[in-house]
């Protein structure tokens, strides 16, 4: 995985979202994390709100996440999943332009919950751990 394999732009999901800048095939490593960014639970306190969506659970502890991983969109039809908590592969080929999708749901705590709007055939319409 190259840099320019992938780039942030607007997206149909919500804000910004990752997108394909050439072929993926299933099973190819998309989005490796930059795990760097440890935050103590004082610190996730002290982030301001927009930004709590980023905080990750990362091998024990948190991490805030950081670009392009951070605007990976969730999809209930999702192309990609996380392996090793510290990437997003391919579960099926993935065509130049497409849009980078995870599901969420299998990272959210059993109280944590939000709505989709990923406009996929299958949308759950509320995301939350099943």
């Amino acid at each position: 995985m190259e840099k320019n394999d992938i780039m942030v732009k607007n997206s149909k999901i919500e804000g910004n979202g990752v997108f394909a800048n050439r072929d993926f095939k299933k099973g190819e490593v998309v989005i490796k994390w930059n795990t760097d960014f440890v935050l103590p639970d004082e610190k996730i306190k002290q982030l301001p709100h927009d930004e709590l969506k980023y905080v990750v659970p990362y091998k024990g502890k948190f991490i805030l996440q950081q670009a392009p991983a951070r605007y990976v969109n969730h999809s209930c039809d999702p192309n990609t999943h996380v392996v090793d908590e510290c990437s997003d592969v391919a579960i099926r080929d993935i065509k130049k332009g497409e849009e980078i999708t995870s599901d969420y749901s299998a990272s959210f705590e059993d109280d944590e919950c939000m709505e989709c709007n990923c406009g996929s055939s299958n949308c759950r319409k509320i995301i939350k751990n099943y």
